[in-house]
Order: C-alpha cells, then sequence, then structure tokens
C-alpha cells in the first residue's frame, strides 16, 4: 500500500511539474534576441525591434489596426500636440509635488526632440483605430518614456526609471488627452489658415481698387439685372472671405476649453487637487492662446461641441470660397461662346485632344477642396452624434477630417491667391457691349414711366433685338440730357469710392 501511494505521489508531482512548465512565464525571464528586445502588457509578452522607440502597446496597435494605411505622423502639428500635452501634465505634477524632478527633466528632454520634430517615425500608428484614440495616446507615451530613457541614461525598456503609464501617463486618460491635443493641433495652425485667408481677402481687394469704375451689367438668375462696376463684385468677394474669417474666430475660442483632469469620465479619479487649472495654465503658456479647464469636466470629456463648431466654420468657409471659385469659371467661361468677362492666368494646357484650350483649373481646384472639407463636416457630425453616455469612442475619424479640412484650406487659400487671383485681368470691350445691348438698365425707368410701360419696352427691345436706349431714342421717350442723367450706367451702379479705401 505504501508503495502505491508512493507512485500516486510521484506521478502527481511529476504531473504539477509538467503543468507548470507549461505554462507562461508572467516573470518575463525570456531574454530578448540580439536584434530586438521583448516587452510585457497585461496579456503578455512581445517582441519589438531594437529600434524601435515606441512598445508592446503600440505594436498590438500595428496588428490591429491596419486600415487606411496612413500614419499619424502625417499631421506633425498632432503629434507636437500630444507631446505639449504630455510636457504640460509633467509640469503640472511637478508643481503639485507627485513627480521627481529627474523624470520632468528627461520627459521635458524628450519633448523638446518631438516638437524639433525628431523620432515623427515612431509615431507609426493607423489614424483609424478603435479604442477612443488609446493606441495613440500609448504610442506617445511609449516613445516619450524610450527618448527619455535615453537621455537618463538608460536603456529602451527599462520602465522602472521612467514609466509609460506611471510618468508619462500620470494623472491623465486617453480620454482628456486625446480630445485635448486635437484642440491644440488645430489651435497650432489656426492663425496661418486664418492669415492665408486675410491674405485672399486682401488679393479680392487689390483687384476691386483697380477695376472699380470699369462698369459691368449684374445678373440674378444667371439673367441681366442692372449694372454694378467689377470692382464692387470683387470687393463684395472680398467682403464674403471676411465674414469667413470673423465665423472662424469665433469658432476658435471653443477650442480653449479643455478636459484635462476629467481622468477617465470627468470625476477626476487619480488626479491631484489643483491639477485642471495647473495643467491648463501650463497649456496657456506653450501654445500662447487662453486655455483654461472646462466648467463641467464630465460634459467636457463626451462633448463634441467645438470640433462641430469648428468644422461647421470650416465649412462655410469652404462653401464661400466655392462659390467664389463658381463664379471666376463662370466670368471668364469662353472665350467666344461664353461670357469672357474676364481672363484667368493660363497656368497649364487644357486638353490633350483640343489644341490651345486653357482650363480654369485652379477654381476648379477650390470646388474640390471644398467638396471634400463639406464631406469631412459630415463625418464629424455623425461621428459627434454617436458618442454615448459618458464618452465618444469615434474622435480618431474626427481628427483626421478636422486636420485634412484645415490643410486643404490652408494651402488653398494660398494656392488661389499666389496662382490665380493676383493674374486676372478685365476683357472691358465685351463688358461696353454688354451694357450698350442690355435691357436691364430698363429698371431705372420704373419711377418715370412706371412698372408696366418699362416692360413694354423691355419686351420690345427682347423681340426686336435692339438695346433699350435705342428705341427710347427712337421713341423719344427721354431727351439726350434725361438719358445721360437717368440711364448712365456709371451713375446706376451707386459707386462709393470713398467706401473702399482703407
Amino acid at each position: 500500500m505504501k508503495s502505491a501511494k508512493g507512485c500516486i505521489v510521484l506521478a502527481g508531482l511529476l504531473f504539477l511539474n509538467f503543468e507548470a512548465s507549461a505554462l507562461p512565464d508572467t516573470k518575463n525571464t525570456a531574454k530578448p534576441p540580439a536584434s530586438g528586445r521583448i516587452e510585457k502588457d497585461s496579456l503578455g509578452d512581445k517582441q519589438l525591434p531594437a529600434d524601435a522607440y515606441y512598445g508592446v502597446q503600440t505594436a498590438r496597435a500595428l496588428e490591429n489596426f491596419q486600415i487606411s494605411g496612413t500614419k499619424i505622423n502625417q499631421y506633425p502639428e498632432f503629434i507636437n500636440a500630444l507631446a505639449i500635452v504630455k510636457l504640460a501634465s509633467a509640469r503640472a505634477n511637478k508643481q503639485l509635488g507627485v513627480m521627481k524632478a529627474d523624470r520632468l527633466s528627461a520627459i521635458e528632454k524628450a519633448v523638446e526632440d518631438v516638437r524639433a520634430n525628431k523620432y515623427h517615425d515612431q509615431f507609426v500608428v493607423d489614424w483609424f483605430q478603435g479604442g477612443a484614440g488609446t493606441s495613440t495616446n500609448m504610442n506617445v507615451n511609449e516613445v516619450l518614456a524610450n527618448i527619455g530613457l535615453e537621455k537618463m541614461g538608460h536603456k529602451k525598456g527599462e520602465y522602472q526609471y521612467l514609466h509609460p503609464l506611471d510618468d508619462l501617463n500620470q494623472s491623465q486618460s486617453t480620454n482628456d488627452v486625446y480630445p485635448t491635443a486635437i484642440k491644440l493641433a488645430l489651435l497650432m495652425r489656426s492663425d496661418k489658415l486664418i492669415g492665408e485667408l486675410k491674405n485672399l481677402a486682401a488679393a479680392f481687394r487689390t483687384k476691386g481698387n483697380q477695376f472699380l469704375e470699369i462698369t459691368k451689367m449684374g445678373r440674378t438668375e444667371m439673367q441681366d439685372a442692372v449694372p454694378m462696376t467689377v470692382g464692387q463684385e470683387f470687393h463684395a468677394f472680398a467682403a464674403g472671405i471676411e465674414s469667413e474669417i470673423e465665423f472662424l474666430k469665433d469658432a476658435e475660442k471653443q477650442l480653449y476649453t479643455v478636459n484635462m483632469g476629467a481622468s477617465a469620465i470627468g470625476s477626476g479619479i487619480n488626479v491631484p487637487k489643483g491639477y485642471p487649472k495647473a495643467v491648463a495654465s501650463q497649456l496657456a503658456k506653450l501654445v500662447n492662446k487662453p486655455i483654461v479647464p472646462a466648467k463641467d469636466l464630465f460634459t467636457g470629456t463626451w462633448d463634441q461641441q467645438s470640433f462641430v463648431a469648428y468644422s461647421s466654420a470650416m465649412k462655410s468657409t469652404a462653401v464661400k470660397l466655392s462659390k467664389i471659385a463658381s463664379d471666376l469659371i463662370l466670368l471668364a467661361s469662353g472665350p467666344r461662346a461664353g461670357l469672357f468677362e474676364i481672363n484667368l492666368p493660363a497656368m497649364q494646357p487644357g486638353s490633350s485632344i483640343m489644341p490651345g484650350k486653357v482650363n480654369p483649373v485652379i477654381p476648379e481646384l477650390i470646388n474640390v477642396i471644398a467638396f471634400k472639407v463639406m464631406g469631412n463636416d459630415t463625418s464629424i457630425t455623425v461621428a459627434a452624434h454617436a458618442g454615448q453616455l459618458q464618452l465618444n469612442a469615434y474622435e480618431p475619424v474626427e481628427v483626421v477630417a478636422l486636420l485634412e479640412s484645415q490643410t486643404l484650406l490652408l494651402n488653398g487659400a494660398n494656392t488661389f491667391n499666389t496662382k490665380c487671383i493676383s493674374g486676372i485681368t478685365v476683357n472691358e470691350k465685351v463688358l461696353e457691349k454688354n451694357i450698350e445691348s442690355t435691357v436691364g438698365i430698363v429698371t431705372a425707368l420704373n419711377p418715370i414711366i412706371g412698372y408696366e410701360k418699362s416692360a413694354a419696352l423691355a419686351k420690345e427691345a427682347y423681340k426686336s433685338g435692339k438695346g433699350i436706349l435705342e428705341i427710347i431714342r427712337e421713341q423719344k421717350i427721354l431727351s439726350e440730357a434725361q438719358i445721360k442723367e437717368l440711364l448712365d450706367p456709371a451713375k446706376l451702379t451707386n459707386l462709393n469710392k470713398e467706401s473702399y479705401k482703407r
């Protein structure tokens, strides 16, 4: 019996030993290959390239999200904005006594390098991802941690000295870092976008002054209306753009409020007292904008108003630019079988089959840009609407749409200005012929002979093919002095030169 029991015990020990050897090594004692290193997270071990500054969670995101083929480093300003958030947070933590000085110093040096556009090749996760931006946040945490470790004289992955979560993510959550970084990225280029739009408006003002006294026919519903000047038309284009600039400035104010300190949902769990104000103050210094903490951090975490508002302002700008571009295409149509009132600069041959054809490629480009911005606004609207309870998980699609729209408008405004507006000329003979033959100036006779008699004159002019002035002279409705006084096209424009002086 004793022998049998001993065999059973021995067999049991052998079985337990076998089972133990089959279990994963939770102590991470595996040695990395010479060509790389091994990192571990809650899901297990992961081999990483030796030269990778990103870590295990970024590596998992690379496996999970192979979607667009476009990495987050496509927009360097977003990477720099994320780095700024990490720097502001680290400084606030040090100010509040929860971060050591040597770790802050390492983070500051790492952020300085990233803001100098170094290491941007290490920000490798796809724009399109699940998880509300967690993969992006961890990519930044890991890269900054490993850069910082090297600054401290340690090796990549020696996180006991500077940790991606304990230090780089201290007092934070993806849910406050990610939306704050989006806002900073937009703010960092907002002034440049507004500057390009101001330059574009100024270019239209310059042309408006140049063409101020050149008379033409205005049109409503594509029909002859009443006289105006080409200068009035171009000054109106400028005023339209200037109104969009004001809209963008108002929308920008929505980006000043951040939810840093909200942590996961707004309750501020694991966040030291005073952190929201401290980190907002640090952000304000770093981006030179009046950043303030949200009044209600719960709302600030799920609310997408700022993104919807700023996108709406960009969409409105796109609509305005598209309208102006389409007007220029129409005014330049022809040259023989269209309106041909203006000439656009010839930028390139227009056809592979029709010799001599030159297309309005720059205004067409503006329309292409506008259509994309409008589509992006729809994506942002739907994503903002789809958020649930205490978080919106769809900010990754919002940020790429927002940054793309901002980039397109910025570059588009510059191109519109330098490659189109500055080179526009007017075909004055065409405009003179239109004024002579138009029926539109009959409107000025309404107060003199009444609407019905004026309509009869217009009908006769259309039927006979004669101009209004010709019929008036034939029927002796007005004397030459009255014609000059009442129907002078230049006077009918109500041109006030003083109003355009700037």
